[in-house]
């Protein structure tokens, strides 16, 4: 018989222990990740007494494919149309976190004399929150519904997108280049270019995709599509230099804006659960007692500095981002840890041998500790503040609060403000859609086309294929450049404001139109060697056609409204299935009100009860605005209408009131039968016999339901079939009933 290889032993000690701990921290109402966390200590090679995992690359490999399909999921959860809705707040906080976190880091490192590069890597490891972490503890804690959760994971995303430049930077300084030079600019300029880059051709290309084979998917195939383009997207990130990680939170983000959205994340949880249990027991197994000795000092230095750093600095961050005081510590308070990429940091350091063996092992063992130390961050938030607004003055209290309340603006309106923002996104985004293609065509097709005409006499001919063929293609975003926003409101309203105004309006014109000749002259420069002044000539000639052109004009309207109906798929969906939340959510916020949707537990107590019974605006101080069932929404139900099992309830209140349903919700069940076994229904004849109580009732009087909870199903009267029993036919000596039931009942009807 054929051994078993050493990964499946692996695989099977980690969940066996996983699932033992994370039952006891169920049963302690912990945490599960601190379970996984533990689980990882007890099986690692530095825990003599407990067997221990012998091949730990292979579990580090499913870890990493574990923190994919976590932010894979975190992408599925939350989209980045939610972060440009919330404005500059999330990254103000994100840049004013960065910094402060990092100089504390370097100060540490240097208290300790570390050296320079040590400090350097230790302030990059320390700014860097856990996404993986939170987003987990925000779940195991049932707060991913309340807004300070939302606020708190728009920091992490953009922090996360920020590492890679960190990295870059890093990379830079210990090379000995100058971190404020071309490679910190190459790279943010790459950074900007791939993730406008797949966001809008992802979602122009992917959910028109899964709309075309919407017919052909069911539960299996659409898990296998969407993992494949999950794996896909990460295997093309780690190809242009960034991580695989954020490749697969690029396309989650991209797939979160598709209709099949909700159904994808619930196909992907399993799966996600399985390796993220994994990824977290790595991190437990990186925990090295020794080093936790050695390096004791140190590593509760380290774990002072963040907990102190990011609940105060952290806080002061989201109060500069603009919100309450109350809500800045909740955020604050909720990001003292380090995780994943503080890990990739560090490896990045050895990698380049630039900091000492020992920085890696003690960042992990703070990480630890600080990742158990997170939902007590996170619960501790409130009564600090609490005791700290009892000792502040209340001037200086409703002063912070107002000042970071959202106030609408003033009434004056200055369009210019909005119409240059439209015109700049516009002209980034079809000018990084421009280079993609001229990339493309110059890196793959022109290559093909000189294999096609060989010889230099022939090489025109490729030339001007190429070239015309890039400018066909490129033709619709040109035109949109150039057109889009000429003939919109503001524009209008402004060239007749004032005369004034017509200057600079016709002076954005002619910049997008020099930027459009200018993509054109390089394509021609690229192929051809004539003069510049001829190349610019066919430039303002070939613009001036594209704008012209009728067919190009239905080929970019076509191509934009395809992008808007995928980009507003799944809002519109929400919208006929009466999922939208309604417009007046975004003022409940600037009063911390805001709306929450619950889900009604299929073995809830509540199903079968009124609104006016259940009494939820007295107990738990929430309004229910309205009730969503099936495909059916009712908007201010009335106190009789009845709950069902599956119900989506619409409420409205304030964090803590919504927790505290929430809570009722999940906890308010039946309990579960574990005597399970014993309830087994089972088949008997009854045999009225003589003298037997039965004889002269009938199916009512008798009792057989109401008084020995069993059914007669039939009678037996020599047939193939049963006969059905009349409710008002009384009972005969002879008769041969089957009835059914369970056990115990049927022994006590049968002993009648």
């Amino acid at each position: 018989m054929a051994d078993i290889p050493a990964l499946i032993n692996d695989l099977a000690l980690i969940l066996v222990s996983a699932g033992i701990v994370t039952i006891i921290f169920k049963k302690l109402k912990q945490p599960l990740v601190l379970g996984y966390i533990v689980a990882g200590f007890l099986v690692s090679p530095h825990m003599p007494y407990t067997a221990s995992v012998a091949d730990t690359e292979n579990i580090h490999l499913w870890a990493d494919i574990g923190v994919m399909f976590l932010l894979f999921s975190l992408g599925l959860d939350f989209s980045f149309k939610k972060i440009l809705k919330m404005g500059a707040s999330p990254i103000i906080s994100t840049i004013t976190i960065i910094f402060c976190m990092s100089s504390l880091g370097v100060l540490v490192g240097h208290l300790f004399e570390w050296s320079k590069m040590d400090c350097i890597f230790l302030g990059g490891m320390l700014a860097m929150s856990s996404t993986t972490i939170i987003y987990k503890a925000f779940a195991d804690l049932g707060l991913r519904e309340q807004q300070f959760a939302s606020l708190v994971m728009s920091v992490l995303i953009l922090e996360d997108i920020l590492a890679i430049v960190m990295m870059v930077m890093l990379s830079a300084i210990a090379s000995g280049s100058n971190p404020d030079g071309g490679a910190m600019l190459d790279s943010i300029v790459k950074i900007c270019f791939f993730l406008v880059l797949w966001l809008v051709v992802g979602i122009f290309a992917i959910p028109g995709f899964l709309r075309k084979v919407r017919g052909l998917v069911n539960d299996e195939v659409l898990l296998i599509v969407s993992l494949g383009l999950c794996c896909a997207m990460a295997v093309f990130s780690t190809k242009v230099g960034f991580s695989s990680a954020f490749g697969a939170f690029i396309m989650g983000s991209i797939l979160a804006e598709t209709v099949e959205a909700e159904h994808i994340e619930h196909l992907v949880e399993p799966v996600k659960n399985l390796f993220g249990a994994i990824f977290f027991v790595s991190v437990g197994m990186l925990v090295d007692p020794q080093i936790l000795v050695d390096y004791a000092l140190p590593i509760l230095a380290l774990v002072l500095t963040i907990l102190l750093g990011q609940s105060i600095f952290g806080s002061l961050a989201f109060m500069m981002g603009g919100e309450s005081l109350r809500s800045a510590m909740r955020c604050g308070f909720s990001m003292a840890q380090i995780g994943e990429f503080s890990f990739i940091i560090a490896s990045l350091g050895l990698s380049l041998g630039v900091i000492s063996d020992f920085l890696y092992p003690v960042v992990v063992a703070v990480s630890v500790i600080t990742t158990f130390l997170t939902p007590y961050m996170i619960r501790l938030a409130t009564p600090a503040y609490n005791a700290l607004e009892k000792r502040l003055p209340n001037k200086l209290i409703t002063l912070l609060n107002h000042l970071s309340m959202n106030h609408a603006s003033s009434s004056g309106t200055n369009l210019w403000k909005p119409l240059l923002t439209q015109m700049l996104v516009n002209t980034l985004i079809y000018s990084i859609l421009t280079v993609a293609v001229i990339i493309l065509m110059f890196t793959f097709f022109h290559p093909f086309m000189l294999g096609l005409f060989p010889g230099w006499a022939l090489h025109w001919y490729a030339n001007a294929i190429t070239g015309v063929l890039t400018i066909l293609i490129i033709a619709p975003f040109l035109r949109a450049m150039v057109m889009k926003k000429n003939r919109s409101p503001e524009f209008r309203a402004l060239w007749d404001e004032s005369n004034v105004n017509r200057l600079p309006l016709l002076f954005t014109i002619l910049v997008r139109v020099v930027i459009a000749v200018a993509f054109i002259f390089y394509i021609c420069h690229s192929l051809s060697r004539f003069s510049s002044a001829i190349l610019i000539t066919v430039g303002l000639v070939a613009v001036a056609l594209i704008v012209l052109s009728r067919s190009v004009k239905r080929r970019s309207i076509k191509l934009e409204r395809l992008f808007i109906l995928n980009l507003r798929s799944r809002e519109i969906a929400a919208q006929v299935h009466g999922k939208a939340r309604p417009l007046y959510e975004g003022k409940l916020l600037d009063r911390d009100v805001h709306i929450a949707e619950v889900s009604v537990p299929m073995n809830s107590m509540w199903m079968g009860s009124t609104l006016k019974e259940l009494d939820l605006g007295r107990k738990y101080g929430v309004h229910v605005s309205s009730i969503h069932r099936a495909t059916f929404r009712l908007n201010i139900p009335d106190g009789d209408y009845v709950i069902f099992p599956g119900d989506k309830l619409q409420v409205i209140g304030s964090d803590e009131q919504l927790a505290k349903f929430a809570r009722a919700a999940e906890t308010e069940v039946m309990g579960e039968d574990f005597d399970l076994e014993s309830r087994e229904m089972k088949l008997r004849q009854l045999i009225i016999g003589e003298g037997s109580q039965f004889i002269g009732k009938n199916l009512i009087e008798s009792g057989i339901r109401s008084l020995y909870s069993c059914m007669v199903i039939g009678l037996e009267e020599g047939k193939e079939n049963l006969s059905p029993v009349s409710p008002k036919r009384p009972f005969q000596e002879g008769d041969i009933l089957w009835v059914v039931g369970e056990q115990e009942a049927l022994d006590a009807l049968l002993k009648a």
